[in-house]
């Protein structure tokens, strides 16, 4: 009998068993949200990204219910006849609720990410990424071949340096997210948009976890810190706060016209069912419509942070609803994991390689969902925590 060419993974899978870094998945019963039921158990939710509580309104599935009765599947990509009435509205909606000129809708935000850079830099090129980017960026870089160049998290000044010696290219790039998905920390943008225009270089910032969450309009981090403006290429998704699926890229039309031309997941993926943009621009509507509830999560945020760094948690420097217990080693994530659930609660254990050797943590994921009694049971179960672990 010929030896199985796949017997190598029985293998690695025990050495990541022994390493407690083999991952499960969990099967949820029923609907997202604040309180759901995972493989059995119910429990308090503060895994989920739906940070705007939008992903079970009533608003969004009326929504995509009226646009299901023209079908679901698009048939085809948008560039043969995939593209339906409802992504260009979306994609008009998104341009005005960003206050840019144009959008284009992808079928997921690594999809955007991915496809954008690689549209955008080639071999002769280099792009600069911050270290703890999201893998979508990573892969987008790797895939366009362009020279890499990586600066430790958020030090814009060792990225001048590396900007200042970079000898010749024909384009450069700088790719940030604005808020970093494990540290739940902001980019420095004032001083990336700086040395982006200092160098010449092209500046694309991932809003992925900040739409609909910072910005007096609801649109990121760099509303917030007040250089949108200055920003040619912002990406966000609509599968977060916004409560759909799917990824979209907005800035110029000169730049989109691009991305319709270059970018690989754009062009030859099926475009995403119709009923998903249906609940996206209900989705806008609200974030525009009810700014309580990102005030609500920040209020919420703010607070609970306070109260686990008063019990002595390391928290890093998280300045958002993504708030990271630091625990270091992954065998530790998963016994605190274990023990917040015998408590009622979900926080799930993120470990290598999401994020780098020896920085497990548990991660609090807040939306503005949660009501006070769930903050105070989930801060009740920290403290009580504390004795054992800290």
């Amino acid at each position: 009998m010929a030896k199985d060419p796949l017997a190598w993974i029985e293998t690695e899978l025990a050495g990541l068993e022994d390493s407690a870094l083999r991952r499960r998945r969990r099967i949820r019963q029923g609907p997202v949200g604040p309180v759901v039921v995972l493989d059995g158990r119910q429990v308090v939710n503060f895994g989920s990204n739906d940070y705007l509580g939008l992903a079970t309104d009533e608003r969004l599935k009326a929504a995509a219910a009226a646009a299901l009765q023209e079908g679901w599947g698009a048939g085809a990509s948008p560039l043969i006849c995939g593209y339906s009435q409802w992504h260009q509205k979306l994609e008009t909606r998104l341009a005005d609720f960003e206050a840019t000129e144009a959008a284009l809708v992808f079928g997921s935000g690594f999809a955007a990410n991915m496809g954008t850079l690689a549209a955008l830099v080639a071999q002769g090129d280099v792009v600069y990424l911050d270290a703890k980017n999201h893998a979508s960026l990573w892969d987008g870089a790797r895939l366009s071949r362009a020279d890499l160049r990586v600066y430790s998290h958020a030090d814009w000044r060792e990225l001048e340096r590396l900007l200042d010696r970079a000898g010749r290219y024909r384009r450069r790039l700088i790719a940030t997210d604005s808020l970093f998905s494990m540290d739940g920390d902001l980019a420095p943008l004032g001083e990336l948009v700086e040395l982006a225009n200092r160098y010449e270089a092209m500046l694309l910032v991932d809003e992925a976890h900040a739409t609909g969450v910072f910005g007096s309009a609801g649109r990121g981090v760099a509303e917030h810190l007040g250089v949108e403006t200055k920003i040619p290429i912002r990406i966000g998704t609509l599968s977060k706060a916004l409560g759909s699926v799917g990824g979209f890229v907005v800035g110029s039309r000169l730049l989109i016209d691009w991305l319709v031309q270059r970018a690989r997941p754009y062009i030859f993926s099926t475009a995403p069912p119709a009923p998903m943009a249906a609940a996206a621009i209900a989705a806008l509507e609200i974030v525009e419509q009810e700014p309580m509830r990102r005030h609500r999560l920040l209020e919420s945020a703010d607070y609970v942070r306070r109260e686990l760094r008063r019990q002595g948690w390391p928290l890093g420097p998280s300045a958002s609803q993504i708030i990271p217990v630091l625990v270091g080693r992954p065998e530790l994530a998963l016994e605190i994991a274990a023990a917040l659930a015998d408590r009622g609660l979900f926080v799930p254990p993120i470990r290598p390689p999401a994020v780098p050797e020896n920085q497990a943590c548990l991660r609090i994921s807040l939306c503005a969902s949660h009501t006070p009694s769930m903050l105070e049971a989930l801060l009740e179960a920290f403290a009580s925590l504390a004795k054992r672990f800290l």
